[in-house]
């Protein structure tokens, strides 16, 4: 199963969620975020589940679940702002941008406990599809106005 990546140029990139120990699926998700990550945070951004009708309670059915991955320290390097995951995080609202690139994934139930995965196969082309729309409107915005 499949995760996606976006980063802070709204380039989305598709990645194979490692199988794995949690030390080398931690290394993997760190590494994709990119940008020295060393701490990534679990955010369920707002607008991911009311807006894309991403599912937002964890069952033990592997990726129906979808959730955000972020550099916990991503605000104190030198990153840019994501303009998707600020969106989907409300930004607009409280002001505290998502800095760095995100990854989405899934999330499964296991042994009282949440563990990432990939993203369910027809969860995953819905979001694709949701998520490369967002881009495409985002960067003709930018053009519009030069940046």
């Amino acid at each position: 199963m499949n995760i996606i990546k976006i980063s802070t140029d709204l380039e989305l990139t598709i990645h194979e969620f490692l199988i794995g120990s949690y030390q080398k699926q931690n290394q993997f998700l760190r590494e994709l975020i990119g940008n020295h990550c060393e701490l990534y945070e679990r955010v369920k951004p707002r607008r991911l589940y009311t807006e894309f009708q991403m599912k937002n309670n964890v069952t033990n059915i592997a990726g129906q679940c979808v959730s955000m991955l972020v550099d916990e320290e991503g605000g104190l390097k030198d990153n840019e702002v994501n303009l998707i995951g600020s969106y989907l995080y409300e930004t607009d609202i409280h002001q505290q941008p998502i800095m760095g690139n995100i990854l989405f994934v899934g999330e499964r139930w296991i042994g009282g406990e949440v563990d990432f995965c990939g993203i369910d196969e027809t969860v995953f082309k819905y979001l694709e599809q949701e998520l490369n729309q967002m881009i495409y409107s985002m960067k003709r915005a930018k053009e519009a106005f030069g940046k």
